[in-house]
């Protein structure tokens, strides 16, 4: 079976503090909800031997590359979400990078994981042609990286639908129709543990 993953890589995308925990400006209502889900995920990528990527914003603390509508949360009296060695900026409990295990970090500064990174050449290198996801949120960095993947000529990109999540169940499937609609494979957890989804 670890053949047939070979060329595949899970992209978990923004499973930090800052969008997951109570009380954080950039909270994601839904985040919480999935974290379980996105443990799971990981879980059966490494049973799989797929190559997981772990994709981060971590930011300057002036906010200087941060989008214009989001730097009103980067001043000199408060510290600003996801910025660069903050707790806000690591993984939510119960995700670990495991560098031994050849898992890989990406440092996003905006929706895309693709956008201004090395993602690309990287599963180019690798061999990667099908990519898995799961995280947060779907509107932004979910849809966004999926549609640039689906441009990249990615012939195969997964969403596991109950391992990413939104602000609120509608807007979430919404967002997943838009990328079903486009080609991609929208599985639940259970039916891509079921092995039916590639």
């Amino acid at each position: 079976m670890a053949e047939r993953w070979t060329n595949t890589a899970l992209l978990v995308i923004d499973m930090q503090k800052d969008f997951i925990e109570e009380g954080s400006v950039m909270q994601v209502k839904g985040g919480k909800s999935i974290v379980a889900n996105v443990i799971r995920v990981v879980e059966l990528a490494r049973q799989r031997g797929i190559l997981v990527i772990w994709v981060v914003r971590e930011h300057d603390p002036r906010g200087r590359d941060v989008e214009v509508f989001r730097r009103h949360h980067y001043n000199s009296e408060t510290v600003g979400p996801t910025v660069k060695g903050t707790v806000g900026a690591e993984l939510v409990e119960g995700l670990i990078i495991r560098e031994e295990e050849e898992d890989y970090k990406i440092v996003k500064t905006r929706f895309s994981a693709f956008f201004g990174t090395n993602l690309h050449s990287f599963l180019q290198t690798s061999g990667v042609n099908k990519l898995v996801i799961a995280g947060v949120q779907t509107p932004n960095c979910i849809r966004q990286t999926v549609f640039d993947a689906v441009e990249l000529d990615y012939p195969n990109v997964t969403v596991i639908t109950d391992a990413t999540a939104a602000a609120t169940p509608e807007i979430h499937t919404a967002n997943i129709l838009d990328m079903k609609n486009i080609g991609v494979k929208t599985p639940t957890l259970h039916e891509w543990s079921e092995d039916d989804f590639a």
